[in-house]
C-alpha cells in the first residue's frame, strides 16, 4: 500500500457562462477606453474645449477596439475556409469537460511560447462552431451578423504579458451543447498606438497566429452514469465563496468552492505528489433516494512487452499497488447531502510518489455504481523522474 490523501467532495453543478461574442465586444470597448470614459464625467464650461477633445478620443478608442474585434473574426473565417493565416505564435491547447447549468462546460488553457522580451498586449478571439461541411467564407455584407445565432460560442478576451519572452498560459472556458465542435483560437498583437488606422506602419508588424482543434462534447445530461474528464492538479485550494459568473469566466478551473490548480506536466518528481481530480454523475438511486458508488485505483508500471502481473494489467504493464478504495453514500458525505441530476460528487486522490522508482506509470481508476453494477474506466498516464 503507498501513502495517500483523499479528497472526497459534493458539489453543485458548474454555472452556464455568458460570453456571446455582441455582449463581451462590447464589455472589452469599455473596459479598454475606461480611462477616456471617466474623463467626460469632469466636464464644466470652463473645460469644453477639453472636453470636446476627450470625446474625440473616446470615438477614436470605440473605433480602434472595433477594428481589432474585426481583424480577429476575419482571421478565423480566413481559418475556418481554408485560406491561409498568420503563424507568428506557437500555440497549445488542453482541455477538459464538466456538466454545466446548460450543456457541457469546457475550461480549457492556451499555452503560447516565446512571446518575445517585451511587454505585450494582444486581444484573443475564441469560436466554437458546429462541425459540417468546410464552410466558405462568409460574404463581406453577411460578416459580423448574426454571430449569436451561427457560433455556439463566441468571445473576445484581452490578454497581456510581461518582459522576458517566456511561456505565457491563459485559462479559460466556455459552455456549448454536446456535440462535434470545430474550436479556433486567434492571438493577435495590440498596437501601442491604439488609435492607429490598420494598414499603416504602425499594424503592419503586429504578430497574429490562428490555433484549430476539432472537440467532440460528451452529454452528461442523458441521465447516463458518467464522469468528467479526469484531471491532473497540482494542488486544491477551498475559496471562501462562490465565484460570480464574470470570475468563472476567467477561472475556469474552480469548481463550486473547489479551486483546481491543473498541472500543466504529466513529469513528477519522486519527493512530488499525484493528485486527480474528477466529478462523479448520475449514479443509481433508490427508491429511498440512496446512492452506493465504490472508486478504485491501481497503479501499474510500465515495462518491457509481456510482462504482466495481475489481470488489469496490459501486455507492457506490471502492477504495482494499490489505494484503499473510496465510498460514497449518505454515510461517508454526511447528512443532508442530496445526489441527484444537478448535485454531482467530486472524487480524487492524492499519492505520494516517494515509494515509487523513476519510470513511466498509468493509474487505472474505476469508478462503479454498486446499485447497479455499471463500471467506468478511466486512465492517467504519467512520469516520475528522480528528486
Amino acid at each position: 500500500m503507498i501513502d495517500q490523501i483523499s479528497q472526497v467532495m459534493y458539489l453543485p453543478l458548474h454555472p452556464r457562462l455568458p460570453g456571446r461574442f455582441g455582449r463581451r465586444v462590447q464589455l472589452l470597448a469599455l473596459l479598454l477606453s475606461a480611462g477616456a470614459v471617466s474623463l467626460a464625467f469632469l466636464a464644466s464650461p470652463a473645460r469644453a474645449g477639453q472636453d470636446r477633445a476627450d470625446r474625440r478620443l473616446q470615438q477614436r478608442l470605440d473605433e480602434a477596439n472595433r477594428r481589432e474585434a474585426e481583424v480577429l473574426v476575419n482571421l478565423v473565417d480566413s481559418a475556418a475556409a481554408g485560406e491561409p493565416v498568420p503563424s507568428d505564435f506557437s500555440m497549445s491547447w488542453r482541455h477538459d469537460f464538466l456538466k454545466a447549468q446548460v450543456g457541457t462546460f469546457v475550461p480549457f488553457v492556451l499555452t503560447i511560447e516565446g512571446t518575445g522580451r517585451r511587454a505585450g498586449r494582444a486581444l484573443m478571439y475564441v469560436r466554437a462552431a458546429r462541425r459540417r461541411e468546410p464552410e466558405s467564407r462568409p460574404p463581406a455584407s453577411e460578416r459580423g451578423r448574426g454571430r449569436q445565432e451561427r457560433y455556439a460560442f463566441d468571445a473576445i478576451f484581452p490578454v497581456a504579458w510581461d518582459a522576458g519572452g517566456g511561456r505565457l498560459r491563459i485559462a479559460r472556458g466556455f459552455s456549448v451543447p454536446a456535440g462535434e465542435y470545430d474550436i479556433y483560437v486567434a492571438l493577435r498583437e495590440r498596437s501601442p498606438d491604439v488609435g492607429a488606422p490598420e494598414g499603416t506602419g504602425a499594424t503592419d508588424e503586429l504578430r497574429a497566429g490562428v490555433l484549430r482543434r476539432s472537440l467532440g462534447v460528451p452529454d452528461f445530461w442523458s441521465g447516463e452514469f458518467a464522469t468528467s474528464t479526469v484531471m491532473l492538479a497540482e494542488r486544491i485550494e477551498l475559496l471562501a465563496r462562490p465565484l460570480s459568473a464574470d470570475e468563472a469566466l476567467e477561472r475556469p478551473y474552480v469548481i463550486g468552492l473547489n479551486d483546481v490548480r491543473v498541472a500543466f506536466d504529466s513529469t513528477f518528481r519522486q519527493d512530488g505528489e499525484l493528485i486527480v481530480v474528477f466529478v462523479i454523475y448520475n449514479p443509481t438511486l433508490s427508491p429511498g433516494g440512496d446512492f452506493e458508488v465504490q472508486v478504485d485505483y491501481h497503479v501499474f508500471r510500465r515495462a518491457a512487452a509481456g510482462q504482466t502481473e495481475a489481470s488489469a494489467a496490459r501486455e507492457g504493464e506490471r502492477y504495482i499497488t494499490r489505494t484503499d478504495p473510496q465510498r460514497f453514500n449518505r454515510r461517508t458525505l454526511g447528512p443532508g447531502v442530496e445526489v441527484d441530476g444537478e448535485h454531482p460528487m467530486m472524487a480524487g486522490q492524492g499519492i505520494l510518489l516517494s515509494s515509487l522508482d523513476p519510470g513511466e506509470y498509468r493509474l487505472g481508476i474505476t469508478v462503479i455504481d454498486l446499485l447497479s453494477g455499471q463500471k467506468l474506466a478511466r486512465d492517467v498516464i504519467f512520469r516520475i523522474a528522480g528528486s
